[in-house]
């Protein structure tokens, strides 16, 4: 269906967008799934043509477009081509953020000018092999030790965990208190602070994702974002955006898993004629496109909710919810039209398919999801 929820400037950022990635990013996909990381100066290329934080305010470097249908478009372009390795969410829609909202003046003009050219790549830190969806859970400690603050722990899971220069590092700060947490920023090189292996994964192959460690890692006063006890609440703050770049994902990859199965099934024979001619095809096309449709025109109400700071975190989870379980729904279809060779990794379907599933998972389970709405409820 025709949507209405782009205005001139925003097609024109898409094409410009669009254009890059099959310049700079289509040829290097290949290379980059075998390396399990992109290239670094994929991130500088960005940070030229204005594509990293452009919400960013003039004076840091950034354009100032305080609009989410910025970040919702590349998303979508991303999508598109199918890689989950450049995470130009990750840094502009969800850490970046931290330090815009949290972060004094001094932090602003350190850390975004170098952030918003590509020159400083963000990874946030929250998750430990014994605390996921639980924050409260969490072991990390950060002991003030007058002058600094001494930070110990580890950290798994963690997206850009190799090509990260400044990680944001949740910890705990008061034993008494299992909410009380900073957020700490932890630069490169900082003594203690080491990268474990890169971790091999079902599908986001050119993702860098890693374990952390930190031991005994002295973080200077001036890298603490905001309250020493309130980063619990900032993290709370910032989940209904997250999950709302979950869903703006999750949707468009719905919808180029459709294509691509739509083309397959055109040209691919079967007893004489198109698959896409058996009734069983169309009817399952049918669905998918009807659910796709319903998955997009409430993801773009969000959209602009969120621009009217009216998005709630059950609506935000909902979002989520909705479009991760459908995607894993297209994708599975998808590889199910395809035949035998939907299982092979020549074909974008099976790529899809693998790195679809880690979707009903990060930023929280769809069980975690259903809490968060089922507690909105007041049942």
């Amino acid at each position: 269906m025709q949507r209405n929820h782009f205005d001139t400037e925003h097609n024109l950022f898409r094409d410009a967008f669009a254009a890059f990635l099959d310049k700079e990013v289509v040829p290097h996909q290949e290379a980059w799934e075998e390396a399990g990381v992109v290239d670094r100066s994929v991130w500088r290329k960005a940070g030229e043509m204005g594509f990293l934080l452009p919400w960013a305010d003039e004076e840091y470097g950034g354009a100032g477009l305080r609009d989410f249908r910025y970040e919702q478009i590349m998303c979508e372009e991303l999508a598109r081509i199918n890689e989950p390795g450049f995470m130009i969410p990750l840094h502009s829609a969800l850490c970046g953020p931290y330090i815009a909202e949290y972060g004094s003046p001094e932090q602003k003009a350190r850390w975004l000018p170098g952030i918003i050219r590509g020159e400083t790549i963000l990874a946030v830190a929250m998750t430990e092999p014994s605390a996921g969806s639980d924050l409260a859970g969490m072991r990390t400690t950060a002991l003030d030790k007058g002058d600094h603050w001494l930070l110990n722990g580890s950290k798994v899971f963690i997206s850009n965990g190799y090509l990260a220069d400044l990680v944001i590092v949740a910890a705990k700060t008061d034993p008494a208190n299992k909410h009380a947490m900073g957020l700490f920023l932890v630069e490169r090189g900082m003594p203690g602070f080491e990268r474990g292996r890169k971790l091999k994964k079902l599908g986001m192959h050119s993702q860098d994702t890693a374990e952390l460690f930190f031991n005994d890692v002295k973080v200077p006063k001036e890298n603490l974002l905001g309250d020493a006890k309130g980063g619990f609440f900032y993290l709370m703050n910032m989940l209904a955006q997250e999950r709302l770049t979950n869903a703006c994902g999750a949707v468009a990859g719905a919808e180029a898993a459709l294509q691509t199965t739509i083309d397959y099934v055109r040209e691919r024979q079967a007893f004489g004629r198109p698959v896409a001619h058996f009734q069983n095809t169309r009817f399952k096309l049918a669905e998918m496109r009807t659910q796709i449709d319903v998955a997009q025109v409430f993801t773009d109400r969000c959209v602009l909710d969120h621009n009217q700071k009216k998005l709630t975190p059950e609506v935000a989870a909902e979002a989520k919810l909705f479009t991760t379980e459908l995607l894993g729904k297209v994708v599975d279809e998808g590889v199910q039209l395809h035949g035998g060779w939907g299982y092979m990794w020549e074909y974008p379907i099976c790529k899809m398919y693998a790195n679809a599933r880690i979707q009903r998972i990060f930023a929280g389970t769809s069980e975690i999801m259903k809490e968060i709405i089922s507690r909105g409820m007041k049942l």
